[in-house]
């Protein structure tokens, strides 16, 4: 099995799928490379596809009327991205740029809607990433509107905790700017509230290694 194939087999999307219908999926990818800080699509591109990440680190943001990037979502190996359009065929509702060098999996629409119609499995996998989407995207929503900034924080760090079982620790997968971006504050408020929050005990901060120290007050921010 190839890195990419791995991919595949590895993915939300593409779980619980047996061989045969991973190497029909396969045969309509095509891969394509790229270096760091380039852009994959833009919003308002016509969406002819939809992507998954191979290898390396994905943004998928918004731009304002004035120029202000809002990261949507920062995606890693075996995560889909532009996969909203696929079924409508509507232009792409967001800028794609990698993070990283980073390889990528092109599915062509058409060919993977023939797919999806005959395949009731795919199908339902293909659902449920896009109810995933929607729950990111209301708890998003919830945590820039609701949530004072260390609570944005907090927030992230316990999802990246559920995403990385082990022990009481995660690693940021991104620059603290991006993340900065990604919590809707600055780089210097940021810094603050990780200081801050080494101070009350709550976490210990070595890189990009945050030890929790004390999830349940945590969860109260």
């Amino acid at each position: 099995m190839n890195h990419n194939d791995a991919v595949l087999a590895g993915s939300f999307l593409f779980s619980g799928l047996p061989a045969e219908q991973l190497r029909e999926i396969a045969a309509i990818g095509v891969s394509k490379k790229y270096g760091k800080g380039v852009a994959i699509f833009f919003e308002g591109d016509p969406g002819i596809g939809f992507y998954m990440v191979a290898s390396g680190k994905v943004k998928v943001f918004k731009m304002s009327f004035d120029g202000k990037e809002q990261i949507l979502h920062i995606l890693g190996p075996g995560e889909p991205f532009g996969e909203v359009p696929v079924f409508h065929g509507n232009p792409f509702p967001a800028n794609a740029e990698t993070l990283t060098e980073a390889e990528v999996l092109f599915f062509p629409r058409a060919e993977f809607v023939h797919l999806v119609s005959t395949n009731p499995s795919l199908a339902l996998n293909m659902l449920a990433v896009l109810a995933l989407r929607l729950r990111q995207f209301a708890s998003q929503i919830e945590n820039l509107t609701l949530k004072e900034v260390p609570g944005r924080l907090a927030s992230y760090l316990l999802y990246l905790k559920e995403e990385q079982p082990g022990q009481d620790k995660v690693v940021l997968d991104v620059p603290k700017g991006q993340l900065a971006n990604l919590l809707g504050t600055s780089s210097e408020t940021l810094s603050r509230i990780f200081a801050r929050m080494t101070e009350e005990g709550l976490i210990r901060v070595e890189g990009k290694t945050i030890y929790i120290l004390d999830r349940e007050r945590l969860k109260e921010r």
